[in-house]
């Protein structure tokens, strides 16, 4: 579905909401943000692993707006990822390539659970190595955010159709105001960023520019 066709889907789908005067609420920001990194590691920003499409520059770009804006304010900062197990260690999508092993991409090792470099955790960060998509399912995160009294969850990273929005959609269940700025979330399939993007901010979040956000933790006290 090229770009045109998805513009016009959302819009259909905005007027039947905006027609029938649901979803579309806006949240807010709350009085204490937290930052959450969903999956920022080499497995996912490095092409060289099969799911590794792009480098997810955009996003490292936008993410890389928060990080000092939080560090200042002393906002914490939450970073997820894969556990790594010995026995996940295999090429994925095998097929006829200049790697040694003949397969096209590398295998899923030890390094593709690391966070990438460019947005390196620091000391009293918090890393999660969850299991499933939502950062809050089979964690601490929301035992995590409760202690340190906060009430407003900013979701970056990947993907926005899958790991983003189930973290996004928890982050409602469990309360929280989630925010999503636009610029530090990407996808592997414009299409599925786009319309996951419009459906989280209809329903389960603020999708806003992330200009927005960085204002918004320049004025905490």
């Amino acid at each position: 579905m090229d770009s045109s066709h998805v513009t016009a889907a959302i819009q259909s789908v905005r007027d039947h909401y905006e027609e029938r005067g649901i979803f579309m609420k806006q949240f807010g920001f709350g009085r204490k943000p937290a930052l959450v990194v969903i999956d920022m590691a080499y497995g996912w920003t490095d092409p060289a692993y099969a799911t590794g499409s792009t480098r997810l520059d955009e996003a490292v770009a936008g993410i890389k707006q928060l990080l000092p804006r939080c560090r200042r304010k002393q906002v914490p900062i939450v970073y997820t990822t894969s556990p790594f197990r010995q026995e996940d260690e295999e090429p994925m999508h095998s097929r006829d390539s200049s790697q040694a092993d003949g397969s096209s991409y590398l295998p899923w090792d030890e390094r593709a659970c690391e966070i990438d470099e460019r947005l390196k955790p620091e000391p009293g960060d918090f890393v999660i190595y969850k299991e499933n998509a939502s950062a809050f399912f089979g964690t601490h995160l929301a035992a995590h955010l409760v202690d340190n009294r906060v009430d407003t969850v900013i979701v970056t990273g990947c993907s926005t159709s899958a790991c983003v929005r189930a973290t996004a959609t928890d982050a409602r269940a469990y309360r929280f105001r989630a925010i999503v700025p636009r610029q530090c979330v990407q996808d592997r399939a414009p299409a599925a960023h786009e319309w996951n993007l419009f459906d989280l901010d209809a329903k389960f979040a603020d999708v806003v520019d992330v200009d927005e956000v960085a204002e918004y933790l320049e004025q905490l006290s």
